[in-house]
């Protein structure tokens, strides 16, 4: 038998393409869901502690 060949039994690519789904799924959900996490979690604890800027203008009286 060659190594490269598929299988012509209909439940063994079955399992196959089920085996990529998942795969696929698993992928997606490892790239994705560490993104949605710090971004919920960053979004929360992130305080805006800047100060406004303001300009002190003097105006000269001629």
């Amino acid at each position: 038998m060659h190594s490269n060949t598929q299988s012509a039994d209909p439940a063994s690519t079955y399992s196959h393409r089920l085996a990529d789904i998942v795969g696929t799924m698993i992928g997606l959900l490892t790239l994705t869901l560490p993104l949605f996490v710090i971004g919920h979690y960053s979004s929360n604890s992130v305080q805006n502690h800047q100060q406004p800027i303001t300009y002190n203008i003097k105006a000269d009286a001629d």
